[in-house]
């Protein structure tokens, strides 16, 4: 992907740890595709970062997210963690949000292998889903109704905004930013 756009705003780069911690730990993230039509699909999904790739699922059935991975295997995957607003100055354009997001871009493909499925919904069921149920563990007997998708990440950025300590925010500090606004 020599062609790639770089990160414009590089003042807000996460670290490699931030970017693992984020994926090991987000809720939800948005899978986007592109159609035969040319039309993206963004589709939020509940997910698994797994031994290095970006698992997640969906029905078998065919419908739109199906039918735009089989036409192109490049996607987009996002995750966020929205924080507090806070003002940084006088006005109300000088606000802004405290946030952790990560991109990747790569490759998907379907995992057909029972063992790898059920490993996936071992991952997701650890994430999401406290252990002591009282459920029997790894018995997935719809498992042939469900697609499994792994995201082989070909790039990854992570951004991040850190809330700033009360006494750099306004109106203890004034980083007021709007053009042609006189002190």
């Amino acid at each position: 992907m020599s062609n790639a756009p770089q990160v414009r705003r590089t003042d807000k780069l996460m670290s490699e740890a931030g970017v693992a911690e984020l994926l090991a730990g987000g809720y939800c993230g948005r899978l986007a595709t592109v159609g035969a039509d040319g039309w993206p699909y963004a589709c939020p999904l509940l997910y698994v970062w797994l031994d290095g790739e970006i698992w997640v699922h969906n029905a078998r059935a065919q419908g739109h997210l199906r039918s735009n991975i089989d036409h192109a295997a490049k996607v987009c995957f996002e995750i966020d963690e929205a924080g507090e607003v806070f003002p940084y100055g006088r006005f109300d354009c000088d606000t802004s949000i405290a946030y952790r997001s990560v991109v990747a871009f790569g490759r998907i493909r379907i995992v057909d292998d029972p063992a790898r499925k059920a490993a996936f919904f071992d991952a997701l069921m650890a994430k999401y889903f406290p252990p002591a149920s009282g459920r029997p563990k790894g018995f997935y007997p719809r498992l042939g109704d469900t697609t499994v998708y792994a995201i082989a990440v070909e790039r990854m950025t992570g951004k991040e905004t850190a809330l700033p300590a009360p006494d750099k925010r306004w109106p203890a500090a004034d980083f007021t930013r709007s053009p042609d606004v006189k002190g």
